[in-house]
């Protein structure tokens, strides 16, 4: 056996159709079926996958001086739960860089500028079903500058912000006591990076 390169290289199956189950409703999610069929084998059946189609997302780690991270209390109705999460926001402006999402992000939901960026990395969040990538900054130098003209609708509303010192932040982490995937990430990337305090 050969093991292939460890790489992700790119890759496109012929898709005999495709049709929206689902177009949106006027959201920025669509819900797309693809009948795909395996290459150099027409004498199979194409097989069915559904694909949510999502714009992406960036995703906001700010640590202030004293080596906190500026959190989020927020209800998520999927999960059934109120998670500590980090600001992020949807890619869903056209030809808008990632980094300016998390930027305008990062003043809409946290009420802060910062001076200094690092991107982390850019991943799929669940390949198996939706084309959705996200982009994971550490942001430092932070300046409050409360949140402008954005008024926080729906489960923003009753969203609450919180400092969590990066250690017990990445202790709750380890330990499965916060489950948001994001948050998670972002954490042991900046870690892994040496980009945070031990």
């Amino acid at each position: 056996m050969v093991t292939p390169e460890l790489s992700d290289v790119p890759d496109s199956w012929p898709v005999a159709s495709s049709a929206y189950e689902y177009d949106g409703d006027g959201w920025v999610v669509k819900l797309r079926a693809d009948l795909v069929q395996r290459p150099g084998h027409p004498e199979e059946e194409p097989f069915k996958r559904l694909v949510v189609e999502h714009p992406g997302a960036a995703i906001v780690l700010a640590v202030d001086d004293e080596d906190r991270v500026l959190c989020l209390w927020q209800y998520r109705h999927a999960v059934g739960k109120r998670l500590v999460q980090l600001p992020a926001g949807l890619c869903d402006v056209e030809g808008e860089e990632p980094l300016h999402v998390a930027r305008r992000e990062l003043v809409e939901e946290g009420g802060h500028e910062a001076a200094e960026w690092v991107h982390l990395g850019s991943l799929h969040s669940s390949p198996g079903i939706t084309e959705e990538t996200a982009h994971y900054y550490l942001a430092r130098g932070l300046t409050d500058v409360g949140r402008g003209d954005f008024e926080p609708r729906h489960e923003e509303a009753e969203m609450e912000l919180g400092w969590v010192p990066v250690a017990e932040l990445r202790e709750a982490v380890v330990a499965g006591r916060l489950s948001d995937a994001h948050l998670a990430v972002a954490v042991l990337m900046a870690q892994a990076r040496g980009l945070l305090e031990r």
